[in-house]
């Protein structure tokens, strides 16, 4: 067992390591591509916990490949260890979303660049939204049956981004201008 409770961090980790052996490198970019729009990894972070995973024997370094990047295995004790996690009763979420920190002290912001700040999350969200569209248009007939987990995630991104359109059309001209 791990000499420390897994955190969230590992645990994404030791789920992408059930697909198979990656390098940090390897893992940074799937954690990137799969979870980064609504759970951020650092490469610092990863390649910290694959060495306190290694230690704990959650995960075997495997030989150096190209690259001399060294990939990752999980093992036994990790595959319990995730399963044991991802089982457990998630937290509740916390918001931190620093727009909504410059907007509650937005009465200190020129009105001009606080329109402008909104501006360029409401374009952030905007594009996000289309490229959710554009993979829930291109998911192929039965999807939501063969990858309901997968579906169900970007169902929420789905539903999170026009919510957040929603929001920002619905802001007062103090804030949004105008």
């Amino acid at each position: 067992m791990p000499s420390r409770p897994l955190n969230a961090t590992a645990a994404s980790l030791l789920g992408f390591l059930h697909e198979g052996p990656m390098s940090g490198w390897d893992l940074v970019a799937t954690a990137q591509s799969r979870i980064g729009d609504f759970w951020s990894l650092t490469q610092s972070q990863v390649y910290r916990e694959l060495a306190a995973m290694a230690a704990d024997g959650l995960v075997e370094a495997q030989e150096r490949g190209r690259r001399d990047r060294r990939p990752y295995a999980i093992t036994d004790a990790g595959r319990a260890a995730f399963t044991a996690w991802v089982s457990r009763e998630p937290e509740p979420e916390t918001i931190r979303f620093p727009l909504l920190l410059t907007i509650m002290f937005g009465r200190h912001v020129p009105a001009d660049q606080l329109a402008g700040v909104v501006a360029r999350h409401r374009e952030a969200h905007a594009a996000r939204l289309a490229a959710y569209e554009h993979i829930d248009a291109e998911l192929p007939p039965g999807a939501a049956e063969a990858e309901p987990y997968a579906v169900a995630t970007l169902a929420f991104g789905l539903a999170y981004e026009r919510a957040m359109l929603a929001w920002f059309d619905d802001l007062p001209p103090a804030i949004a201008g105008g």
